[in-house]
């Protein structure tokens, strides 16, 4: 079963599959913040995994480079040439909290450690017209490798998918047969929400459809909906990572799962509360919020993770 995210991130409303259930569960779950995120037994991704693209549909260059500078950071610091100051927070330096739920299952047998590279870039065309279903999703994702891969399916603006402003993107598993034998491998889809349902998708670089009205955000690399799209594969990367198969960290039902990112929707910086989220880094020169710094002198806003050392909703800045 996939699941899936829409951050509505005015009310703190988490849209995986039920949006009222999934509201409910987030207030549970804050008022004990000890019961958050569950280890069920299930393996998690580890070792070094493949990072692969399939892009579907039409972007710009670009567009292309923001996000995959953003994974090629990932596992690795900015180098000096792209960012003035390499003690200030990184997209590496976020995603090291993923590692602590590594440390709770470690052992012998299910090394908790795990690199991210950029693997594959797959290109289609609008092979299946502009509409997709989820059963096209996993069509393309199965066009990546099946073995110690996640492939993610990321759609243009001018896709549409099945659901797509009730949920923004989506991560599950499915199985593919390899000369043989059957592969159980992680993907994920991501729309760009520019035209589509940005208020949905796109907050806070986007006038936001419920709740306070506040201006939207200056996006860090100058686009709202791929700066939206980095926002939302971030959030499933690491749901995939700490919960790749359904049986990994989660709270509440499988079905509609709270994970690494979802336990802590529109948060981005410290003091963040419905509407606001958070104190972030602003450029001087183009006005741009941002909390971490990437490859190539990229910015980026990238949502809070549950720390599980601290029960608590970790930011950058």
């Amino acid at each position: 079963m996939a699941n899936s995210v829409c951050i509505f991130k005015i009310f703190f409303l988490l849209c995986l599959f039920e949006l009222s259930f999934a509201a409910r569960k987030l207030n549970e779950v804050v008022q004990d913040q000890s019961q958050l995120l569950h280890y069920h037994n299930g393996p998690l991704l580890y070792g070094k995994i493949s990072v692969n693209l399939i892009w579907y549909g039409n972007f710009k260059p670009s567009q292309k480079a923001i996000i995959t500078d953003f994974i090629t950071t990932l596992s690795s610091p900015p180098t000096p040439q792209s960012s003035t100051n390499n003690n200030q927070p990184s997209v590496a330096t976020w995603w090291k909290t993923t590692e602590k739920y590594y440390h709770l299952t470690a052992s012998k047998k299910n090394p908790y450690h795990l690199t991210l590279t950029l693997g594959k870039q797959i290109y289609q065309n609008y092979t299946l017209g502009k509409t997709l279903t989820d059963k096209n999703l996993i069509e393309l994702a199965s066009k990546g490798e099946k073995r110690n891969a996640i492939n993610i399916v990321l759609t243009s603006a001018d896709v549409d998918v099945e659901r797509f402003c009730s949920r923004c993107g989506t991560h599950g598993a499915s199985s593919s047969l390899v000369n043989g034998k059957s592969y159980k491998f992680a993907y994920i889809w991501v729309g760009n929400s520019e035209t589509l349902c940005p208020g949905q998708c796109a907050w806070p670089f986007h006038q936001p459809i419920y709740g306070p009205q506040s201006p939207p955000l200056i996006a860090p690399n100058n686009d709202v909906g791929v700066d939206g799209m980095v926002i939302n594969l971030a959030t499933l990367l690491a749901g995939t990572a700490t919960n790749p198969f359904g049986n990994g960290y989660f709270q509440g039902p499988a079905e509609a799962p709270l994970e690494a990112a979802t336990a802590c929707p529109g948060v981005y910086g410290k003091g963040a509360y419905p509407g606001y989220a958070g104190e972030l880094l602003v450029d001087p020169t183009t006005g741009a919020s941002y909390n971490a710094h990437g490859a190539n002198g990229r910015k980026y806003l990238l949502p809070a993770l549950y720390d599980p050392s601290t029960s608590s909703c970790s930011t950058l800045v």
